[in-house]
C-alpha cells in the first residue's frame, strides 16, 4: 500500500533555494579570489631591440606638429609616437618618444580627466603616473610609465590602451599635466 507524500510548505522551498544560491555565490567568489592574478614577475617585459626613449640624451628638438593648437597643452603625435609638453607661450619644454598600446585615440582635442594612483596595467606590469584623457573601443586611454622603467612587450592578442614612456618622462608629464590640462592628439 503506497504512503501518501506530504507536501512541504512553499517557504521551505524558497528558503532552501535561497540558501543554495548564496552558497554557490560564496564558493564562486572564493574560487575567483584564489585564482591567478597578474603580477609583475609573470609578465615582465623582455629586453627588446626597439630604441628606448631617454630623457638624459636629448636629440635635436622635434618640432611640435602643425595645427596642434595654442597655449599650454600636451601634444601626442600618433605617427611620430612622441609627446610634447608645450607651455602657455607655445614653447615646447620637453619632448620624448612613447610606446603606444594597440588602441589609439582618434585625432582631436581632449582634457586630462583623471590622475590615478599606481596600479597594474592590462599587460600585468605595475604602472604609475596614470593620466586618463580619452576612450575608444571600450578602453580608457591614458599616459603612464612602468614602475621599473621598462618598455611594454609587444601585445599578444590583447587590447592595450596605455601610452607608456620612460620613468623620467612619466614624472615630467605627471608634473606638467594636471587634471583639466588639454591633450591634443595629432596624426
Amino acid at each position: 500500500m503506497p504512503v501518501p507524500a506530504r507536501r512541504l510548505p512553499s517557504w521551505i522551498w524558497v528558503t532552501g533555494l535561497t540558501a543554495g544560491a548564496v552558497a554557490a555565490v560564496v564558493v564562486l567568489a572564493v574560487q575567483a579570489d584564489s585564482g591567478p592574478h597578474p603580477t609583475v614577475t609573470a609578465a615582465r617585459p623582455s629586453v627588446s631591440a626597439s630604441p628606448r626613449p631617454s630623457a638624459s640624451k636629448p636629440a635635436a628638438p622635434a618640432v611640435v606638429p602643425a595645427g596642434s593648437g595654442t597655449g599650454r597643452r600636451v601634444v601626442y603625435s600618433l605617427g611620430q609616437k612622441r609627446v610634447w609638453l608645450v607651455d602657455a607661450s607655445d614653447v615646447s619644454r620637453r619632448s620624448f618618444a612613447v610606446w603606444p598600446g594597440t588602441v589609439s585615440p582618434d585625432p582631436g582635442s581632449y582634457t586630462i580627466s583623471l590622475r590615478a594612483e599606481p596600479t597594474t596595467g592590462s599587460d600585468g606590469v605595475q604602472i604609475e603616473h596614470i593620466m586618463y584623457f580619452a576612450a575608444k573601443s571600450g578602453r580608457s586611454i591614458a599616459f603612464s610609465n612602468a614602475l621599473d622603467g621598462s618598455s611594454p612587450p609587444p601585445a599578444s592578442g590583447i587590447q592595450t590602451s596605455g601610452i607608456r614612456m620612460s620613468k623620467a618622462d612619466g614624472t615630467a608629464l605627471w608634473t606638467f599635466g594636471e587634471t583639466g590640462t588639454t591633450v591634443v592628439v595629432a596624426r
